[in-house]
């Protein structure tokens, strides 16, 4: 790939879903987030190989890719970034129930985590959360939690670097509305605010996915860094059939098999090679070097009720993102 092929490429769809173009015969449409797209294209062609099946594929922010396939967008298969998003879809009516203990390790075929992208140097000296806050003139480049799954993660990663080493939630939330307000715009998507960050140069600091770091730094050989926290939020995105429309498709085997497929040992070294955290234990133990040293917490540990609670707490209509936004 072209050196900055990436980022124009982006430049002009990072908040659009993409759509691949279908031959004649049987299909399958994946509903993903926006960070995923180099990944997607290397498993596609590694079950398209297997199973002669063209494999299209949807990209955008993961709240957004939601409502899309609630809205009708005819995906067979949904990756999304975040429990929540593919939980709205189950409620929904579209996802059968007992999705998540549907496939391996709680249907999720890797992990991932927040980490920061600094220029080259780190001129600003970044090494943890607390000092997104206390470097003077730091821009932080960020996607807004309403529609991006890195940035929902992004926020409960700083909320987590407090409350997990026994900080109370008004330090919490002190931290996250000094760090937002260092944020000059907040993009759509992850993949918009890489563009931000990367190719226009906005910024100081970029909050983002480990696997979209690697990817900004290899673009831009010799211009950027990543800058791993000793503390970040593990990132679980879940698969699932989207069964409703599976079932309307005549897909249902094709989607099953695509799904359980992404726990292949070939497909889980391309997951580890794009870095992300692969989940089967001879994968996990193979590229163990391939990934930061990082000390990695729960959305548990952050809301004890989980998701749903951080849901509520954090992202609803007057929660903690709204108040500390709007107050900033």
């Amino acid at each position: 790939m072209n050196r900055r092929h990436f980022l124009r490429a982006a430049a002009g769809t990072a908040a659009l879903p993409v759509l691949g173009c279908s031959d004649d015969g049987p299909s399958l449409l994946n509903a993903s987030y926006d960070a995923t797209r180099e990944l997607y294209r290397r498993l596609n062609r590694l079950f398209t190989a297997q199973h002669k099946v063209k494999v299209r594929a949807s990209h955008g922010g993961s709240g957004s890719q939601a409502r899309a396939v609630i809205d009708g967008l005819p995906a067979d298969v949904l990756t999304l970034a975040l429990w929540p998003d593919t939980d709205a879809v189950h409620k929904a009516g579209l996802i059968d129930a007992s999705w998540e203990d549907r496939f391996p390790h709680h249907s999720c075929p890797y992990t991932s985590t927040i980490v920061f992208v600094v220029r080259k140097g780190n001129p600003h000296g970044i090494r943890d959360w607390d000092d997104l806050r206390s470097k003077p003139n730091l821009k932080v480049i960020a996607a807004n939690p309403k529609t991006s799954g890195a940035a929902k993660l992004a926020l409960l990663a700083l909320w987590g670097s407090v409350v997990t080493r026994g900080g109370s939630d008004r330090e919490a939330e002190a931290l996250v509305k000094a760090v937002y307000r260092r944020v000059p715009a907040l993009e759509s998507s992850s993949r918009a605010a890489t563009v931000t960050f990367a190719r226009k140069q906005i910024g100081d600091v970029h909050l983002t996915w480990e696997n979209e770091a690697h990817l900004e730094v290899r673009e831009l050989k010799g211009e950027l860094e990543i800058v791993h926290p000793r503390r970040s939020i593990l990132a679980e995105p879940h698969v699932a059939v989207v069964d409703a429309n599976t079932r309307r498709h005549g897909t249902a085997a094709l989607a099953e098999a695509y799904l359980r497929s992404l726990y292949e040992p070939d497909a889980q070294d391309v997951i580890a090679e794009e870095y992300y955290r692969p989940t089967t234990p001879e994968a996990a133990k193979k590229h163990a070097g391939r990934f930061g040293e990082i000390n990695l917490f729960r959305i548990e540990q952050v809301t004890p009720g989980g998701w749903p609670e951080a849901q509520a707490k954090f992202f609803a209509a007057g929660g903690v993102f709204d108040r500390v936004y709007a107050g900033g």
